[in-house]
């Protein structure tokens, strides 16, 4: 059976495939545009969806950037016991609407001795949690030398 290109721009716009992948497909389905989508389903010929404009690609970066912030979490320490565990999305949303209040916290809570990192669910490390470190050891020995 001879295949003809408006059967494979048919399927191609009901499926993302290459033209070489759907006329593959056509030919060994007899023509028949459902058999063939069922065909390259099953043979992983399928492709990820098109983004149909700039908007979808910026909202699916946005999507990601959420999700990537609800996986990392800001734990603040004392000694051993966890008195702050929040996503890196609330932690962000504090430090814009209550700046100052979040501020003044971070100040107290470095001069009281807590320890502060951020944490993945995989247990990953972070790099700012390098310098974080060096911060808050900084501020430990200042603090000791004004105390001794």
């Amino acid at each position: 059976m001879s295949i003809k290109l408006e059967q494979i721009d048919e399927l191609r716009k009901r499926i993302n495939v290459s033209y070489e992948d759907a006329k593959e497909a056509l030919e060994n389905c007899d023509g028949d545009i459902l058999e063939a989508i069922v065909y390259l389903e099953k043979n992983n010929k399928v492709k990820a969806e098109k983004n149909d404009g700039e908007k979808e690609c910026f909202f699916d970066k946005i999507k990601a950037l959420i999700r990537k912030g609800n996986n990392i979490r800001f734990v603040v320490k004392k000694k051993e016991k966890i008195v702050v565990n929040l996503s890196l999305n609330v932690s962000i949303l504090i430090a814009i609407f209550g700046f100052h209040i979040a501020f003044i916290g971070l100040i107290l809570a470095l001069l009281c001795g807590f320890r502060m990192k951020f944490e993945t669910n995989k247990g990953e490390d972070i790099k700012i949690n390098q310098t974080l470190d060096k911060v808050q050891d900084e501020i430990q020995e200042i603090k000791n030398d004004l105390v001794g």
